[in-house]
């Protein structure tokens, strides 16, 4: 009996591969194709009060993880047969029992927990972006723009302070570049920036998993199942070392203010599916040519163990990382 992806010798994976493929493709090979539509868009997005906030991207993190982990803890309480610690037990054996979820009060209390730290920056700072004059920030940040040489630089590695004062107490807004992306700059953007964010993690993560740093992330591996819940079960070091780590691999290749939007959506779905649990049809380890990610089988296993699969998405450095530890193990016999 065929499986339910598969029809007729065709899976059904095929279907958002070959959509991705040629997005990505169309949108760097003919980027004029897509430039109506993101002039619009962005022009529409940069004259709003929401998006020109400078808590916009806060809210925006928080609200798309909100809609994503439920839509999949929904999923995975809804079907057994996909949770990939049912996979391993007799066609028989009555399924494991689902392990206890977070009532929506203590998503709000971790929601604030989670934002705190990120509002009081976003509150204080100004928010520096690839394209945006230096008199554009200065101005936002509430900064006299004859002096602007001596109190700013343009560079996000200089973070600089709000001119704190009873007319502008807090830093409100963020000054945005004037013109959108093109959809070749926003696709090489978010590729180049999940693989740069891969790398560092991963040796962030690595990190934490050193018996001096056990204690910090030790809560995030507390759990009888991983679930999608677990994505935000975090120390406030480990959820500020994502997020920062986040902004770092965004920044430092000038992405575009709207390249930061999508990267959350992405981001976001990404550190859900890895923690789901379950073994999707259509899970991004799929889509993408094998062996080239990680998911949430791989991740499952980083769980269970605790000793190896350290990078987020991707696997080049932890297949990396296992070859040369195969290799130091074999100069040493």
């Amino acid at each position: 009996m065929l499986h339910n992806s598969t029809v007729q010798g065709f899976s059904s994976i095929w279907i958002p591969r070959s959509f991705l493929l040629l997005l990505v493709g169309t949108s760097i090979i003919t980027p004029s194709t897509y430039q109506p539509a993101l002039d619009y868009i962005y022009d529409l997005l940069r004259h709003s009060s929401l998006f020109t906030a400078s808590t916009f991207e806060t809210w925006w993190t928080v609200i798309i993880y909100a809609v994503i982990e439920v839509s999949y803890t929904y999923r995975f309480g809804r079907n057994p047969q996909l949770r990939l610690a049912n996979r391993n037990l007799n066609p028989n054996a009555v399924s494991k029992p689902i392990p206890k979820m977070q009532r929506p009060k203590k998503w709000v209390k971790e929601g604030l927990v989670y934002i705190s730290p990120l509002l009081l920056l976003d509150l204080t700072l100004i928010k520096k972006y690839s394209g945006v004059p230096v008199q554009d920030m200065a101005s936002s940040g509430n900064y006299d723009i004859s002096s602007v040489a001596k109190t700013i630089h343009g560079t996000f590695l200089a973070p600089t302070l709000h001119n704190f004062t009873f007319a502008s107490p807090l830093q409100t807004r963020r000054a945005l570049p004037a013109a959108p992306p093109t959809s070749r700059e926003l696709a090489l953007q978010l590729i180049t920036s999940l693989v740069i964010y891969d790398t560092l993690f991963f040796l962030f993560h690595l990190t934490l998993h050193h018996p001096k740093l056990a204690s910090i992330h030790s809560h995030h591996h507390n759990h009888r199942e991983i679930n999608p819940q677990i994505t935000n079960q975090l120390d406030i070091f480990e959820r500020l070392g994502l997020v920062l780590l986040a902004n770092f691999s965004l920044n430092i290749i000038g992405s575009h203010v709207l390249t930061r939007t999508m990267f959350v959506l992405i981001f976001v779905w990404l550190l859900v599916d890895i923690h789901s649990g379950m073994d999707l049809e259509w899970g991004y380890d799929k889509i993408l040519p094998k062996g080239w990610a990680s998911g949430s089988k791989r991740h499952s296993i980083h769980h269970r163990a605790g000793n190896r699969y350290y990078a987020p998405f991707f696997n080049w450095w932890d297949d990396l990382f296992e070859w040369v530890g195969k290799k130091w193990i074999k100069k040493g016999d």
